[in-house]
């Protein structure tokens, strides 16, 4: 299991856009399993939807791509220099909101990997149900520069 300090410093994202909690499986180069603990507590619920909250789809997606960028910077050699940015989204499709209270698990699979590209699938459920499905593209960047 990667805990939430080993995560901060593999990725750069900080309150309110860190959005995974916790690593629950990691295979190297080839899949990973995370997970949101989704509150009424999130910034974004007070206008998304006042009296109804929703989690943004676009937000489902980020944290489905932060999961992959676990994935691809773990082991990375000279990670800290590095940045996991999208360079695009495929097939993405929502099939169930996501609500206070849910705990959304993040599977995430490498599809593809180039020199500095990586295509990955991912899909989140609530319990044993698919709520969302995309194919991300990231890029590696050098993070200063």
């Amino acid at each position: 299991m990667i805990n939430i300090e080993e995560i901060m410093s593999i990725l750069p994202h900080r309150y309110p856009f860190l959005l995974v909690d916790k690593i629950i499986e990691f295979e190297t180069g080839k899949r990973i399993v995370g997970i949101k603990n989704v509150t009424i507590n999130e910034p974004f619920f007070q206008g998304h939807f006042p009296g109804k909250p929703v989690m943004p789809g676009v937000l489902i997606i980020e944290a489905m791509a932060q999961v992959g960028a676990v994935l691809m910077l773990k082991d990375m050699e000279n990670r800290e220099d590095k940045l996991a940015l999208f360079a695009g989204i495929d097939e993405a499709r929502f099939r169930k909101p996501v609500v206070p209270g849910d705990i959304v698990r993040f599977e995430v699979e490498v599809l593809k990997v180039k020199s500095v590209t990586a295509k990955l699938h991912g899909k989140a459920f609530v319990g044993d149900e698919l709520v969302c499905e995309a194919t991300v593209l990231c890029a590696m960047v050098k993070r200063n520069g």
